[in-house]
């Protein structure tokens, strides 16, 4: 039978072994703040599909370059993935291997083919959102403090090496859109992001968020300014898909020129957007990709007490 020490707290060759309520104690503790992480991750899609004017992109006033889809199909892909990113943060909390996660995925995006009836609302955010929820989850389990920094360092201490295997083998013949134009164009989408550790993420849309609510304008100016910020940057699959080279370009410098034009501090800024939109939607442009990374940093931003 273990010693006990002062405190009752058993010990085991010489190292505290916790007891059993302490234990289901401190369970019940990280089981509820997956639960929250994941109603998080969920209000931050959320966040990202009531953003308007977006060029292209859904959101609750019109279905954008979409005959497909629309808001409710959206809703009900949200809701198809609300237990998805509480089991993805508990598996990174138990520090699971990227097999893990990568089928927690699949199964994710087969919950929402059902929910949509087939229509692909959020495969994208399931790979870059998962892989945040994972990550907080590891950083809550090595009780290392929430910023933007850790949670990219230990998705790159924990599944670096995966993801990066992830971004360069690839499915023949090419499964997704995604990867048809990863192959057609030389671009790397959303694995090539993930084994960089989301540079579009952490290195711009979280920078354009922060200074435009320094710059003391509101959540929704700092939404709209990161998506045009990442639509400048980006190279969007979605994009190139429907689009190919020359409206990738057509992204990238509306998007450029927008934020020159000083972006949502110009006086004039909603009239732009609005044009943009009504562009995008002409040519069938949807910067996807750009939507599920403003998620992203919405869910990231958020968890790290900033807003």
């Amino acid at each position: 039978m273990p010693a006990l020490n002062c405190s009752g707290m058993a010990l085991m060759q010489g190292r505290p072994v916790l007891h059993y309520t302490e234990r289901r104690r401190r369970l019940q503790q990280d089981l509820r703040f997956c639960r929250q992480l994941a109603r998080q991750a969920v209000r931050s899609l959320y966040q990202e599909l009531v953003l308007y004017p977006k060029p292209g992109l859904v959101s609750l006033v019109d279905n954008g370059s979409h005959a497909d889809m629309d808001a409710s199909s959206f809703l009900r892909s949200l809701f198809a993935l609300r237990h998805y990113f509480r089991e993805i943060a508990a598996a990174g909390m138990a520090a699971a291997p990227f097999a893990q996660l990568k089928a927690l995925a699949i199964t994710a995006e087969q919950r929402m083919l059902r929910a949509t009836g087939g229509i692909n609302t959020h495969r994208g955010a399931i790979f870059c959102l998962g892989m945040m929820c994972a990550a907080i989850g590891a950083c809550r389990a090595q009780q290392v403090a929430l910023s933007p920094a850790a949670i990219r360092a230990m998705l790159l201490i924990r599944w670096g090496d995966a993801l990066m295997v992830h971004a360069t083998v690839r499915t023949v013949p090419a499964t997704s859109h995604g990867l048809c134009v990863a192959a057609q164009h030389g671009v790397g989408g959303a694995r090539e992001e993930g084994a960089l550790g989301f540079p579009a993420l952490f290195e711009t849309a979280l920078p354009q968020l922060q200074a435009t609510l320094a710059a003391g304008r509101d959540w929704h100016c700092a939404k709209l300014d990161a998506l045009f910020a990442l639509m400048a940057q980006l190279s969007d699959t979605n994009v190139y898909h429907r689009g190919g080279a020359a409206g990738a370009t057509l992204v990238r410098e509306r998007s450029q020129a927008f934020l020159a034009a000083g972006a949502t501090a110009a006086s004039d800024w909603q009239a732009h957007a609005l044009q943009m939109h009504q562009q995008f939607v002409q040519q069938r442009l949807s910067p996807g990709g750009a939507a599920d990374m403003l998620a992203a940093a919405c869910l990231v931003h958020v968890v790290c007490g900033a807003a």
